[in-house]
């Protein structure tokens, strides 16, 4: 009866985690309680740095409280405590204490530099810059920046995503004294960040507390009905279960080998999210009760399977070795599903204790002898931490690769997707790969070397070829078919591959294959939104608007960044919005009136010159003549054309056509700016002088058009600078012409006899 009250217990704190009441407990029993938990796993360390920073923190936050009305201090030093559960060193334990000082108080870096030294400093620092990211779930873009600014933050020490975690945990448990609105948001960033972050690091012991709780506020009614329903099965079943214990434990001691078992209810939202995927009801699932082996080596492991399989028959295809194969946050146990003696399922787990200390703490498991360097195994720890941080690694490179937000957080939600089964396979040598369920060849050769995937052209499964969308099967032994004369991927791959990784990489090789086109597409595609929206874009491109844009989305050039543009990657409007906004922040020191006539005045050659000299410009501005001025290549005026001012700051003043589109779009607080100008009559007179004029003619392309343009230019001798032309997809062509002219009037006579050519469309002056 001893033995079933036991089980009973151990089964209610894994299966089943109530509401931690923390409440009354103070900062200096909880200090007390953090102290204890260092001790156990570090008996003799000198804990003087841990007392000094509880002190500072204390005195930091003495006048602050949290939402329940308890001291604030609680909150850094349940942080603390879940860091010192997962026995990490001193250091990330003395940041956990600190880890909101630099945010909330008057402390700086500098001076946690100073106390604690860099370490800390740095990872206080790595903390708060994580804590003022913000979550907003609609906003793709600020949602993935945040993401990867994380990312970026975990790749210089992945400590500060532990402190990060072990923050939100007990945020998580105290939940109940924020607003509804409140609960579901930072419930909904836990299941779709933190959980699987943790998941991926392999610290289960978090990672199922976030999922649970985060259910408890999302599903708030689903959470309660589980909870009923999971408790009465388990308090019905409490002697199936401990009669089947105490049938594993005689298995095993009759095979002679030394274990610990224990019976355990699965978690909560590893139940619910079974019944959701599989659409059954509580009564359907039969393996929500699991018994866990631990014994002390590989070979027993298997030795204890053995045994297991003799006794009770396992189900077909519910088997999973993931000690030969493990999971990519580095997981190793052996799962078998077997019927009970009653014919009810039930699901047993085989590991050694380490396995079992991974998959609880997973890489916060080796931390002690990696602060300590006393071990033996410090190569393989060193080893399999690497290895657990390989998919950072990956997301690392992706974030390089990509400056599209939606498709990187596409990627990211299924790299981080928890519920994907894996399939495993093995490369011609031996070499075991492990893909998402579903993946086919192809998705094998990019995981090999993205060469690879770029030159195959077929592949082989156990000796036979097979078609490129062939899905893999656990236990195929693939081998890929390359040929040097490969033209590369097809867009169709895309549709077929599963895995995030070969996504990428064929996306990479398009978008570099396609640059230069993308380059041409990218630019009409900016162009086009400004002049549809009237933006004046040749006032944003400013090189140093743009070397500022460049840098925000990590580019190395403008050209690549257009290329991203134009193959969809970047959006226009990104581009467009951000040197706006660069632009309107540079103006914002407004021209007084004495200003603009001073830089007309510093401008001015001569306010009077002798009779007969006329402007070079043959403009006239403000009533002066021959003030510094030159004509706008934008709209390119000439005589004739109603005309204004524009004054620049430090090069005179441009003139421009009163319908010049970047005039008419000028923000309120540049118009002021503007000034009075006319032609002067000898320039409207003078029909020697030649201005540059530009026309954009549309016209159904066809052969010679261009001929019969350039005839109409050649027969009236007018000097063309340019003809630059391109047509669509519809067969409708854009003609550019660059031309000297005389006047407005003669531009006109030109225009008219342009429209009488066959297939012509529309002609309009360019506006800018």
């Amino acid at each position: 009866m001893e033995e079933k009250r036991q089980i009973q217990k151990e089964i209610e704190l894994e299966g089943i985690r109530e509401d931690e009441k923390t409440a009354d407990e103070t900062p200096e029993a909880l200090y007390e309680k953090l102290i204890a938990t260092i001790r156990r796993y570090r008996p003799h360390a000198d804990l003087r740095i841990i007392e000094k920073a509880y002190r500072l923190a204390s005195e930091a936050h003495k006048e602050q409280k949290r939402k329940s009305g308890e001291p604030y201090i609680i909150h850094p030093l349940q942080t603390a405590i879940i860091l010192a559960d997962l026995e990490l060193d001193k250091e990330t334990i003395v940041a956990g204490l600190l880890h909101d000082v630099v945010e909330d108080t008057v402390y700086t870096k500098e001076e946690l530099t100073e106390l604690f030294g860099e370490d800390v400093a740095g990872l206080v620092d790595g903390v708060t810059k994580l804590t003022q990211l913000s979550y907003e779930q609609d906003k793709v873009e600020k949602q993935a920046e945040n993401l990867r600014k994380m990312f970026l933050a975990m790749a210089k020490d992945i400590r500060v995503i532990l402190i990060k975690l072990a923050d939100r945990l007990h945020n998580m448990r105290t939940l109940q004294f924020m607003t509804p609105a409140k609960q579901r948001e930072k419930a909904r960033e836990t299941m779709d960040i933190y959980s699987p972050i943790a998941s991926r690091l392999g610290i289960s012991k978090i990672k199922i507390e976030l999922d649970d709780l985060s259910l408890m506020y999302l599903e708030p009614e689903k959470y309660k009905e589980l909870v009923t329903e999971v408790k009465a099965r388990v308090t019905y079943n409490e002697g199936f279960i401990a009669d089947l214990v105490a049938q594993v434990q005689e298995v095993i001691r009759n095979a002679n080998i030394k274990a610990d078992i224990n019976g355990r209810v699965k978690h909560l939202f590893s139940i619910y999210k079974k019944m959701v995927n599989q659409q059954k009801t509580l009564d359907q699932i039969y393996d929500i009760f699991a018994v866990r082996i631990i014994v002390d080596n590989v070979r027993d492991c298997y030795a204890a399977l053995g045994a297991i399989h003799e006794k009770y028959t396992p189900i077909p295809g519910r088997f999973k070795d993931y000690i030969a194969m493990p999971k990519p946050n580095m997981y190793q146990s052996l799962h078998t599903t077997l019927i009970g003696p009653t014919g009810q399922p039930f699901e047993i787990q085989i590991r050694t204790f380490e396995m079992h200390r991974t998959a609880e703490y997973g890489i916060a498991a080796h931390w002690k002898y990696k602060e300590s360097g006393g071990s033996n195994d410090m190569a393989d720890i060193a080893r399999n931490e690497e290895k657990k941080l390989t998919w950072l690694r990956q997301i690392l490179e992706w974030q390089r690769d990509m400056s599209d937000n939606q498709e990187f957080m596409s990627l990211l939600k299924s790299d981080l997707d928890l519920f994907s089964e894996s399939v495993y396979c093995f490369t011609p040598n031996g070499d075991v790969k492990n893909l998402p369920n579903g993946s086919t060849t192809i998705d094998f050769a990019y995981s090999v070397h993205s060469a690879v995937g770029n030159k195959m052209v077929g592949a082989r499964v156990n000796g036979k070829m097979v078609p490129i969308d062939y899905q893999i099967q656990n236990g195929d032994r693939i081998e890929i078919v390359t040929s040097q004369n490969s033209k590369g991927p097809s867009r169709d791959w895309l549709k077929i591959v599963k895995s995030t990784q070969a996504k990428n990489k064929i996306n990479q090789w398009f978008k570099h294959q396609l640059k230069d086109d993308n380059i041409v597409k990218g630019r009409d595609l900016t162009y086009q939104y400004c002049k549809t929206r009237n933006i004046a874009l040749n006032l944003l491109m400013k090189p140093e608007y743009m070397d500022k844009v460049i840098a925000k989305y990590g580019f190395k050039d403008w050209d690549s960044l257009m290329a991203s543009v134009g193959c969809g990657g970047l959006k226009e409007s990104q581009v467009v919005n951000k040197l706006t906004e660069l632009y309107e922040k540079d103006q914002r020191n407004k021209l007084t009136d004495e200003q603009v006539m001073e830089t007309v005045g510093d401008h001015s050659v001569s306010r009077n010159l002798p009779g007969g000299h006329r402007s070079k410009t043959g403009v006239i501005v403000n009533g002066l003549s021959d003030v510094s001025v030159r004509l706008s290549k934008c709209c390119g005026p000439v005589p004739g054309d109603e005309i204004v001012g524009f004054i620049t700051r430090g090069r005179g003043v441009t003139i421009h056509r009163t319908d010049c589109v970047n005039i008419i779009n000028l923000p309120d607080f540049d118009r002021q700016r503007l000034i009075d100008a006319e032609w002067e009559s000898e320039a409207i007179a003078d029909k020697n002088e030649t201005y540059l004029a530009e026309v954009s003619i549309y016209a159904n392309n066809r052969t010679g058009i261009l001929a019969d343009l350039s005839k109409i230019l050649s027969e009236r001798n007018i000097d063309v600078k340019s003809i630059n032309s391109r047509t669509s997809k519809q067969g409708i062509a854009t003609i550019l012409i660059s031309f000297e002219i005389g006047s407005v009037e003669e531009l006109q006579k030109i225009i008219d006899k342009m429209r009488q050519v066959e297939s012509i469309i529309s002609i309009e002056r360019t506006r800018g």
